[in-house]
């Protein structure tokens, strides 16, 4: 609502003796309300995230032969993203976004291991799962295992902290 203000009867001679006509208030707009969000739909949508960056993560190593810092941020930030942008504010989500993103590594990395075994033994992909398993694919990450795969999955987490409170907001 603004408000007009109309000068008293005698304005000219007011104006004209130097009185001033007071100015207009400003107009004070209500806050925006805050963004809560839903959590679950946060949570769905990372887990949603977390499988597809598992599997971009694993192919874009496969692709290059080896591990990217840049590939594992990209997974936090795709995690965390989906989960402060759909769920919010709510203060689980960062951590939800840390868990999923350290899931989402490993499990890039475990894929990446099965497409080098069906590259290396020249089968398919799902004869290597059905032999190995997740348990075998699970002994070979661990002895071959070093400081950058576990400084990657930091990094993904680290990531999908700050993105998801980031996006939240």
């Amino acid at each position: 609502m603004s408000q007009h203000i109309q000068p008293p009867e005698s304005g000219a001679a007011e104006a004209a003796a130097g009185t001033a006509i007071p100015a207009a208030e400003p107009v004070a707009y209500p806050a925006e309300p805050a963004r809560t969000g839903n959590i679950g739909l946060g949570i769905a949508a990372a887990f949603v995230a977390a499988l597809a960056a598992a599997a971009a993560y694993g192919g874009i190593m496969n692709a290059i032969d080896r591990q990217v810092g840049y590939a594992a941020v990209g997974v936090g930030l795709l995690i965390g993203f989906a989960a402060g942008k759909l769920g919010g504010k709510n203060p689980v989500l960062p951590v939800v976004g840390v868990l999923l993103s350290l899931g989402a590594v490993y499990l890039g990395q475990l894929f990446f291991i099965a497409l080098a075994l069906a590259d290396y033994g020249n089968v398919g992909l799902g004869e290597v799962l059905d032999k190995a398993g997740v348990g075998g694919l699970n002994d070979i990450w661990q002895e071959g295992a070093d400081a950058m795969d576990y400084v990657f999955l930091a990094i993904g987490g680290f990531v999908a902290f700050g993105a998801a409170k980031k996006a939240g907001d």
